[in-house]
């Protein structure tokens, strides 16, 4: 049972509405150890022996007693469904951004949807709050920020724990760190995790072609900075062997995201079979993800290789949300297809140096592409590449 059900169905605690119920529209919000949660792919038996904070317990709490009266003065509630969930989120922003402007107030709403208020009433409402704190700081207020922010770097859970349970063990606007270790450090994936996010449907199988023999394909796959080249977005910081640190930087419409992690690459020289392993962290959203990248080399002619590509991959935080979503794995096959071109560039005699700028690819372009082979589709018509 899910935790939203949970404490609607058997505790009668009806203030936690449940709308969407996939984890994106961020009406089931409540508070668990804390932190913001979407209580409707929580589940309950996970939040045992943790401490629960719904709409109705709130009475004494000094942050929503600013918050409540601030909501009534900007209109920032109509049918008021997506209220309960929009003033916890509110509670965790008055209270991690004492520096809020109204630009980070909208991207840290992005997660709770409004059908009825243009949500200008619920940032004023929030931006009143923060001015009343800057202007006469509140002492409960304060000791309340102070009481939060502190303690919760020394109760992080680990990150294969954390992915298991669908709940943010750590706190937002924090140094990325698991057990004490910072992302970069994390190279080992949870295979339990990983055998949970592929049962739930988190993985993707896809191929390209590139042009020359499998041998020369192959060597140039086991150059780590010189493949990340052809990857847009990735970028190399350090590289030991089969061990590379770095980032990657990607975007999706409205969303962004700049995973730091490290990862392990295994390689069968004698079945031209390889894995990637690897975990990072967001430093925004604070989301964080590990997955396994194996792909395989199949020599289709003496000079044309097929390069076959199996992701798994888990995303725990608040980028879970879409970690289920088909337009999203169309996004990432568009992308892989792409990395092959790029990769073709680059055994066509380009050359590659380890501080070159990464490949430029239009977002707009793929995303347009990844639309228009949907309505292809829907007309029964092949896709186009």
């Amino acid at each position: 049972m899910h935790l939203g059900d949970f404490l609607r169905d058997e505790l009668r605690l009806t203030g936690t509405h449940l709308g969407c119920e996939h984890g994106v529209c961020g009406a089931c919000t409540v508070l668990v150890d804390g932190q913001p949660t979407r209580s409707c792919i929580t589940f309950a038996v996970a939040c045992e022996g943790r401490e629960v904070t719904t709409i109705e317990g709130y009475d004494d709490d000094p942050v929503m007693r600013l918050l409540r009266p601030a909501f009534t003065r900007h209109h920032a509630l109509q049918c008021g469904f997506c209220t309960p969930g929009m003033l916890t989120t509110a509670r965790d922003i008055v209270l991690r951004l004492p520096d809020a402007d109204e630009a980070r107030v909208r991207l840290e709403l992005s997660g709770n949807l409004c059908r009825c208020t243009g949500y200008q009433g619920i940032v004023d409402a929030i931006l009143d709050v923060l001015q009343q704190q800057r202007d006469a700081p509140n002492v409960e207020f304060e000791q309340l920020r102070q009481r939060l922010s502190a303690p919760r770097m020394a109760t992080v859970k680990p990150l294969a724990a954390a992915v298991s349970n669908d709940v943010p063990t750590h706190a937002p606007g924090k140094s990325p760190s698991v057990n004490g270790a910072t992302s970069a450090e994390l190279a080992e994936v949870d295979p339990v995790a990983m055998a949970k996010a592929k049962a739930k449907g988190n993985a993707i199988e896809v191929h390209f072609d590139v042009p020359y023999a499998v041998d020369q394909v192959w060597a140039f796959m086991g150059d780590l900075p010189a493949v990340a080249s052809c990857l847009p977005g990735a970028t190399v910081d350090s590289h030991e062997e089969e061990k590379v640190r770095g980032s990657i930087s990607i975007k999706f419409g409205p969303m962004s995201a700049a995973f730091v992690g490290a990862a392990r690459l295994q390689r069968d020289d004698a079945a031209k079979r390889a894995v990637l392993r690897g975990a990072g962290q967001d430093s925004l959203s604070k989301s964080r993800t590990q997955g396994d990248i194996t792909y395989r080399l199949e020599a289709l002619s003496a000079d044309n290789t097929r390069v076959h590509v199996d992701m798994v991959y888990a995303l725990q935080g608040p980028l879970a949300q879409f970690s289920r979503s088909g337009l999203v794995k169309d996004f990432v096959r568009r992308m892989v297809a792409d990395f092959g071109k790029q990769i073709t560039r680059r055994l066509g005699g380009e050359a590659v140096v380890s501080n070159e700028p990464q490949p430029t690819v239009s977002i707009a372009g793929m995303m347009l592409s990844v639309l228009w082979n949907h309505i292809r589709g829907w007309f029964g018509m092949p896709p186009r590449g």
